[in-house]
C-alpha cells in the first residue's frame, strides 16, 4: 500500500515503543555468530523500512525516552507497576541507534521527557509548519493527537504489517 501525501509528510516514529514491541514479538534466539540478541534491531528494522515504503514521508524523526520522567517527580507512583526495561532489549537500543545513524535519521530525546511527550511536541510544531504527521508506536496514548492533519499508526498484534491507521474517522469507528 503506498501512499504518497499532497502536502509534505512526516513521521514520527516512537522508538521505545516500537524496540519494545519488537522484543515482545520476535524469538531472542535471533542472534549474531557470536552470541549479541538482535531480534529487537531486526524487527525495528523491518517495522521501520515497510513504514518508509509504504508512506513515502518526506521526513522522519525517530524519538526516545530519556532518563527519569519529570511525571515521576510529580506522581511518584508512575509506571511503579512496570518491569524494568529487559538488559538484553537496553543492549540492542544502542543498535537501533547505530542502524539510525547509518540511515541517517535523526533521533530526538531530551532528559526528562518521553518519547510521547517529544512526539505530541513536534507533531504540533509540524502540523503549524504545513505538514502531515503520521505517528508510529504501539501507545494508543497517542490516539489522543489524531486530528485532520495527524494520524497514527499502530502495529498488529502477530505481525506490523498488519498495522491499522487511525485518522479522526477510523478513531471514531473504533471508540465512538
Amino acid at each position: 500500500m503506498t501512499e504518497r501525501a499532497s502536502r509534505p509528510r512526516l513521521v514520527l516514529v516512537d522508538g521505545h515503543g516500537l524496540a519494545y514491541r519488537a522484543y515482545h514479538a520476535l524469538p531472542p534466539t535471533l542472534a549474531t555468530s557470536s552470541g549479541e540478541p538482535t531480534q529487537v534491531v531486526f524487527g525495528f528494522a523491518t517495522m521501520l523500512l515497510e513504514v518508509l515504503n509504504d508512506f513515502q514521508p518526506d521526513y522522519v524523526i525517530v524519538c526516545f525516552d530519556s532518563g527519569k520522567s519529570f511525571r515521576q517527580d510529580v506522581f511518584r507512583e508512575y509506571k511503579a507497576h512496570r518491569p524494568e526495561t529487559p538488559d538484553d532489549l537496553k543492549r540492542q537500543l544502542d543498535r537501533i541507534r547505530q542502524l539510525l545513524d547509518a540511515f541517517g535519521i535523526p533521533i530526538v530525546a531530551s532528559e526528562g521527557y518521553e518519547a510521547d511527550d517529544l512526539i505530541g511536541t513536534l507533531a504540533r510544531q509540524a502540523v503549524e509548519r504545513g505538514l502531515d504527521v503520521l505517528i508510529v508506536s504501539g501507545d494508543t496514548d497517542l490516539l489522543q493527537l489524531v486530528d485532520d492533519r495527524v494520524r497514527v499508526i499502530l502495529p498488529g498484534r502477530q505481525r506490523f504489517g498488519e498495522y491499522r491507521v487511525y485518522d479522526r474517522q477510523a478513531f471514531i469507528e473504533r471508540y465512538g
